[in-house]
């Protein structure tokens, strides 16, 4: 019986790249030809898009797939949230690679950040989720800002890989650290979270008051907090940074800037991002103590409160930083680059 299921295991296994091979060919042929399609029928003065190779699109429907399939099978995801991911996946994807090195960076490092030392994290938290699956709301309110610039660059730039250049290339360039800065700024967050809340011995503090508070208030940080989310932005400025230097045409960076300090905005983004969340869940978002020693998001019997008030939740605070970040740290680039 154990070999027989083994077998069926190691059988699923290789069963699985094909079924993902088998749904993502058709469909990236069935967009490419859509895409020849539409570029045909539009008017040649009008039209200022190029056909997408049939390979890109290809790219950009398996690989949105398979970390899809990768979340729901370590419970990072659910099912809609996997849905969801799917589709911002291929939106990042399709639009440039450095786009979606963020995207892998941060959905990779997240999910083992909120797995790392769980059993603390179940004490702390009440309403704490095995895995920390994340459903369709989480990830829009991670992913959404991104999505969003994505389909801008889409629109307004194209396809392509481009360098970071905001003399020359303003537009692509502003749309890209847009879009490295909300994901920097939630893998921060969310590196400052989870780390920080189990790895050493004292409390945080309130970062509008200085005052201690358990582990786990919302607004409260700690340095070893905000070491976690500059090295969490980090991450991010580092995959985006590799991706330009792998991907770009040689021609184009010959003729482009330095693109090192995208590293440096990565780690500004996710300190900025982390401080940002933090003074935003400190003021509008409840945070209370139960009769179990947990911090709870809503008042109740038996809760006692510790700071913020009940109008935003956590999902909303995470949406508007990634926000303020991704609309701001272009402008804190563009002072940056040499």
């Amino acid at each position: 019986m154990i070999k027989q299921g083994t077998n069926e295991v190691k059988k699923s296994q290789v069963l699985l790249p094909v079924l993902l091979s088998a749904i993502a060919i058709p469909v990236s042929i069935l967009l490419w030809i859509m895409n020849v399609v539409y570029s045909n029928l539009t008017p040649e003065e009008d039209s200022h898009y190029e056909v997408i190779s049939p390979w890109r699109w290809l790219v950009s429907v398996l690989i949105p797939i398979v970390f899809a399939v990768w979340g729901l099978k370590r419970k990072s995801l659910d099912l809609t949230g996997s849905i969801l991911g799917l589709a911002m996946g291929f939106i990042l994807t399709l639009t440039n690679y450095a786009h979606l090195a963020c995207l892998m960076t941060f959905f990779v490092s997240s999910s083992l950040a909120t797995k790392f030392r769980s059993h603390k994290k179940r004490k702390i938290e009440a309403d704490f989720k095995e895995g920390g699956q994340r459903n369709w709301i989480q990830v829009l309110c991670n992913g959404g800002m991104a999505s969003q610039l994505a389909l801008l660059y889409l629109v307004d730039v194209g396809c392509g890989e481009r360098p970071i250049d905001f003399h020359k290339d303003y537009r692509s360039s502003w749309i890209s650290m847009g879009i490295l800065g909300a994901f920097a700024c939630c893998n921060g967050d969310t590196w400052a979270s989870e780390f920080g809340t189990v790895i050493g011995s004292s409390d945080p503090f309130l970062i509008t008051t200085r005052k201690r508070v358990p582990r786990g208030t919302n607004g409260g940080v700690s340095w070893i907090g905000l070491i976690m989310s500059l090295l969490g932005g980090l991450a991010l400025g580092i995959s985006h940074y590799l991706a330009v230097l792998y991907t770009v045409d040689t021609a184009l960076l010959e003729h482009a800037p330095s693109q090192w300090p995208i590293i440096i905005v990565g780690a500004v983004g996710g300190f900025y991002g982390s401080i940002l969340d933090s003074l935003i869940g400190a003021t509008l978002q409840y945070s209370g103590l139960n009769e179990l020693g947990q911090v709870v998001e809503h008042p109740g019997k038996g809760i006692k409160h510790i700071c913020g008030r009940q109008i935003l939740d956590n999902h909303s605070v995470n949406l508007l930083s990634s926000i303020g970040v991704a609309l701001t740290l272009p402008r804190i680039a563009n002072f940056m680059w040499p």
